[in-house]
C-alpha cells in the first residue's frame, strides 16, 4: 500500500484541506465524535471555558484569556475567524500556534479525514478539521491550564460543542445566520443555549428578554446556576473615548473600581462585565487565584484588532468587523458618540448570506459616500457591483462607487477624503483581515 505523503508546510495543509474538507457549513457533531472517539477523546484532558453568542464572543474570549495569562495560568484560546494571520485562530499564552505544530497535528489527523471521506459520514468540514487540530494541540502538546473556546456558528450543533466546560458563556444574542439558526430571537437563543451542560454555571451577557427567557429555561432544566448581566453583575461607565474606557464592576462577590480596557464602544463594556463574571466563577468554583491588580493589568493589555480600531489619525480611519445588523447598530452608535467629523466615507463588503438591507440601513443613515468592494478569494462575498446595486436600490441619497478590490477601495477613499473626514471600513471580518495589513506595518502588529 502506498504510504500517505506527509505535509511539510502550512500551505500544503491548506491546499489539501481545500481539496478534501468541505468548505461549506454542515451542521452536526457526528463527524467530530467519530474522530474524537478514534483518538481516545483528547478533549476530556482539557478544561474549557465555552463561549457562544451572536456578537461579542471574540472580545469576551480575548479579555478572559488576557487576565488568565496575567494571573500566571497557561491559557489556550480558539477563535474564529482570524484578523491578522491564519494561525491566530489557535493560541497558547497569547502566541499563535507555530507552523511546525500546525503541520504536525495536520499530519496526525489527515488519515482520519481521508478515511471519513470514503465513508457515508463524509469528510470533515474545514472548520471541523481546524477544531480537531486545536484539540490535539492543546491536549497533547501545549497543555494549557485553561482553554478559552469560542463557537463558530450557533452552539448546539457547532463543532466546538463536543466539550464539557467549566463555565458556559453566552454573549449578546441577535439576528444572524437565520437560514441555519432560526427566524426568531427565541429560536436563535435556543441554538446558542445548546452549549449549556448539566450542572455547569452559565454567564449570560445578552439583554434581549426573548433570548433571556430561553436561556434561563435551558439553565433551569439542566440545573445550572445562571448569572445575568444587570441582575447578577453590573457595569458602570466612568470614562470613554476612542482609545479606551474606564468602568466599575460589581457582583455578589466583590466590587472592582476604575478598570480600563483599550477597546471602544458601549458594547465592549458589556463584554468586559461578562468576562469578569466568568473569571469570578473560576475563582469561586475552581480555586483559581487572581489578584485584583492582575485582573486590572490583564484587561489593560487585551489586544483585539479590527473592532472599533482607529488605525490612522491623518486621515482618520476606523476599522470594525461588524457583520450583522446588531453589530452594525452598535458600531454606528459608537461612531456617533466618539468621533467628530465633517463627512463619513464608508467602505463596505458584505457576504451573500447576510441580511444586507438590515445591515446597511443604519450605515446609510450616517454616511456621506459609499464605496463598495468585495473580499478576494471568498466566494460568499457580494461583488462590488452587486453590492452597489443593492445600495442604489435602497435609494440612499448618497453617492455610491464600486471598487473591485479592497486596495483600490482604500485608494479611492483617500482620494475623496479631506483631513476633516472619517473613513470607516466595515461589513465583514474577512474585509478587515484583508485591508488591515495595508494600513499597519508588520512590525507594529
Amino acid at each position: 500500500m502506498e504510504q500517505t505523503r506527509t505535509f511539510a508546510t502550512s500551505e500544503e495543509v491548506f491546499r489539501w484541506m481545500d481539496q478534501t474538507c468541505r468548505k461549506s457549513v454542515k451542521y452536526g457533531l457526528e463527524r467530530m465524535e467519530w474522530v474524537l472517539g478514534r483518538l481516545g477523546h483528547p478533549e476530556r484532558r482539557c478544561k474549557f471555558i465555552h463561549i457562544a453568542g451572536t456578537n461579542g464572543k471574540g472580545s469576551t474570549a480575548a479579555m478572559i484569556s488576557s487576565v488568565l495569562i496575567e494571573a500566571g495560568y497557561p491559557t489556550g484560546m480558539f477563535i474564529s475567524p482570524y484578523v491578522t494571520e491564519w494561525n491566530e485562530r489557535i493560541q497558547f499564552d497569547g502566541e499563535p500556534i507555530s507552523e511546525a505544530s500546525f503541520v504536525h497535528w495536520a499530519n496526525h489527523l489527515r488519515p482520519f479525514a481521508e478515511e471519513m471521506n470514503q465513508l457515508e459520514i463524509g469528510a470533515p468540514t474545514w472548520f471541523e478539521f481546524m477544531t480537531l487540530l486545536a484539540i490535539c494541540y492543546f491536549a497533547y502538546e501545549a497543555s494549557p491550564w485553561f482553554i478559552v473556546w469560542e463557537t463558530g456558528l450557533g452552539g448546539r450543533l457547532d463543532s466546538t460543542n463536543v466539550v464539557y466546560p467549566l463555565v458556559s458563556v453566552i454573549t449578546h444574542v441577535g439576528f444572524d445566520h437565520k437560514d441555519m439558526l432560526g427566524d426568531t430571537l427565541a429560536e436563535i437563543a435556543k441554538e446558542k443555549a445548546g452549549i449549556i451542560k448539566p450542572g455547569v454555571p452559565v454567564v449570560c451577557g445578552s439583554e434581549e428578554e426573548e433570548a433571556l427567557r430561553v436561556i434561563a429555561e435551558e439553565a433551569r432544566q439542566k440545573k445550572c446556576n445562571l448569572y445575568v448581566l444587570h441582575k447578577d453583575y453590573q457595569i458602570e461607565l466612568v470614562h470613554s473615548d476612542s482609545e479606551r474606557q474606564t468602568f466599575h464592576f460589581a457582583n455578589a462577590y466583590r466590587r472592582l473600581l476604575n478598570l480600563e480596557i483599550p477597546l471602544a464602544g458601549e458594547h465592549q463594556l458589556r463584554n468586559a462585565g461578562t468576562a469578569l463574571m466568568t473569571l469570578d466563577i473560576l475563582r469561586q468554583n475552581y480555586a483559581t487565584v487572581m489578584e485584583d491588580e492582575q485582573i486590572g493589568q490583564g484587561l489593560k493589555r487585551v489586544n483585539w484588532p479590527g473592532r472599533m480600531e482607529k488605525v490612522s489619525d491623518q486621515p482618520l480611519i476606523v476599522l470594525d468587523g461588524g457583520h450583522n445588523p446588531d453589530g452594525i447598530r452598535a458600531l454606528v452608535s459608537s461612531v456617533r458618540q466618539l468621533y467628530t467629523y465633517e463627512r463619513l466615507i464608508l467602505m463596505v463588503a458584505v457576504m451573500k448570506d447576510k441580511d444586507v438591507k438590515e445591515m446597511l440601513k443604519p450605515l446609510l443613515s450616517v454616511c456621506d459616500m459609499v464605496i463598495t468592494t468585495q473580499v478576494q478569494d471568498q466566494p460568499r462575498s457580494f461583488s462590488a457591483d452587486e453590492l452597489a446595486d443593492e445600495i442604489k436600490g435602497m435609494d440612499p441619497g448618497v453617492p455610491v462607487l464600486a471598487a473591485p478590490t479592497a486596495e483600490e477601495g482604500l485608494s479611492l477613499m483617500k482620494k475623496q477624503a479631506t483631513d476633516k473626514d472619517l473613513l470607516l471600513i466595515t461589513g465583514s471580518l474577512y474585509l478587515i483581515s484583508e485591508i488591515r495589513p495595508l494600513l499597519i506595518q508588520k512590525s507594529d502588529e
